[in-house]
């Protein structure tokens, strides 16, 4: 099955990259950039090299892939042959010629680790290298083999063992969707959509429709409730990876597959509840989705971008209700506002991104995550995030596109 140059759903991208890419357009002043140019350009300029990206040494990792992809899909809109350079150096960097990957251990069955896969499609449809195809199937391979909870969802890692994550939705979910279309595994589909329905069969809250962070099948979880087996908090970013991940999932799910209908309904529920909860004064959301103002809960970027780009996409592409469409604007107008700067040199930030939370780990060696609200909002904070900076990315790119 001929694949298209898919990249993060960008339908009216992906049609014009089948045929030849775009020619480079002129650059233009700084000012008068549209933000995804202005902010690939500033990850290049932060970190000339993409082997550094959020890491001292290279790492195959999600945050990577994350930025990475979001890179491409801007050129996948100007053309420019730096950004598609520098997306394929770190790939050329970790994928050998016969497939297998730097640092990459399939036996530690993380679903974290397959995030960076997503921009292998690409890459392998435009170059036609087999070792992107080969490192592909490898990420496939795990994912064939991958521990799953007794209804048969997988587990966040093989060390977390009887848990889901929101998280993991988008880290492995559009990925199989993808495969399962490229490579003529239909029966994939169907799995797929089961890790959203038992996800949020588990995690969604009935009283406001959010979702818990996570759900801990066999109850031996201490942050897990010992009736429910669920986490304590609605974390903004975790909801967040949940919405990008039914966005784009629903790009390769088949519109005359007869569950596709099961992915929308969940999506419009999720898009009625994360609306009840954006802050009415800013826009954007708090790191603590349902609890405005309590002491040491603010206002976070990574959440917030998410969501504008979940929403201004989804709306886009009828997957959500049009009237989505004025609160993606509104979310995306007030990332802008609250988070992002732009020095003297035309270097763009975006700030008060949460630096990493999760929930387990050794309660005896200090790195115990309990998935409490002070938990939450006690973790560092930092500026240029990769989990901000992507969905920043990707949401200004929707907001282009939606305007057209």
């Amino acid at each position: 099955m001929k694949l298209g140059f898919v990249v993060l759903g960008l339908t009216a991208a992906c049609a014009a990259a089948q045929q030849s890419a775009p020619a480079p357009r002129a650059p233009l002043p700084v000012r008068a950039r549209p933000d995804y140019m202005q902010m690939a350009d500033s990850v290049m300029a932060r970190d000339p090299s993409p082997l550094t990206l959020d890491s001292a040494k290279p790492a195959w990792n999600y945050t990577q892939g994350l930025v990475l992809k979001a890179v491409l899909a801007v050129y996948g809109q100007t053309g420019d042959a730096r950004q598609f350079d520098y997306v394929k150096a770190y790939y050329d960097y970790f994928v050998n010629p016969d497939g297998s990957i730097k640092t990459y251990d399939v036996n530690e069955y993380s679903v974290d680790r397959i995030n960076a896969g997503k921009v292998l499609f690409p890459l392998y449809e435009k170059t036609k290298e087999e070792k992107y195809r080969k490192a592909i199937d490898l990420l496939r391979l795990q994912m064939k083999d991958h521990p799953r909870t007794r209804e048969g969802g997988f587990w966040h890692k093989k060390r977390y063992p009887w848990q889901m994550w929101l998280d993991g939705l988008y880290m492995a979910s559009p990925f199989l969707a993808q495969y399962a279309v490229t490579f003529d595994e239909p029966k994939l589909i169907d799995d797929v959509i089961n890790q959203f329905v038992w996800m949020e069969k588990h995690a969604r809250d009935p009283k406001t429709g959010l979702l818990y962070h996570g759900w801990d099948e066999s109850r031996e979880q201490k942050w897990a409730d010992p009736a429910t087996g669920l986490s304590k908090e609605f974390w903004g970013r975790a909801v967040g990876w949940y919405a990008m991940a039914l966005v784009d999932v629903l790009d390769f799910i088949p519109k005359a597959h007869p569950r596709r209908g099961e992915i929308l309904a969940i999506l419009d529920r999720l898009a009625a509840a994360v609306v009840k909860v954006q802050d009415p004064k800013t826009g954007v959301f708090w790191q603590v989705l349902d609890k405005p103002g309590r002491d040491g809960n603010y206002l976070e970027s990574s959440a917030s971008a998410m969501f504008a780009y979940a929403f201004l996409k989804g709306s886009r592409l009828g997957y959500l209700d049009r009237k989505y469409a004025a609160a993606g604007k509104s979310i995306y107008a007030g990332v802008v506002k609250e988070f992002v700067t732009t020095d003297e040199k035309g270097i763009m930030s975006i700030h008060k991104g949460c630096s990493v939370a999760g929930l387990g780990g050794d309660p005896n060696s200090g790195t115990w995550r309990s998935g409490t609200f002070d938990y939450y909002v006690k973790e560092p904070v930092r500026s240029n995030d990769p989990k901000a900076v992507g969905p920043f990315i990707l949401a200004s790119l929707e907001l282009d596109l939606g305007t057209r």
